[in-house]
């Protein structure tokens, strides 16, 4: 999988991409954990804590930051 250039901030709303039983779903990120690279020439790795919306889990989970893509929200504007 390929690392995501940008790092989405806590309140951003994703869809998990990641293959398991939370593919498909949407929610919000609760907490961001960056892990700093060994080298330069190398982007920080993410760990995203996402709210997901319609699991059987109502706690939040941990998902990579490979795992998860920006959504955008409908327009609330007719």
């Amino acid at each position: 999988m390929e690392q995501q250039d940008t790092v989405f901030e806590i309140g951003s709303h994703v869809q998990i991409t990641s293959y398991g039983p939370f593919r498909g779903l949407r929610g919000t990120i609760q907490a961001v954990d960056t892990i700093a690279p060994d080298r330069e020439d190398e982007e920080p790795f993410c760990f995203y804590k996402i709210a997901l919306e319609g699991a059987n889990i109502e706690e939040p989970v941990w998902f990579e930051c490979d795992e998860a893509e920006s959504v955008a929200l409908p327009s609330l504007v007719p």
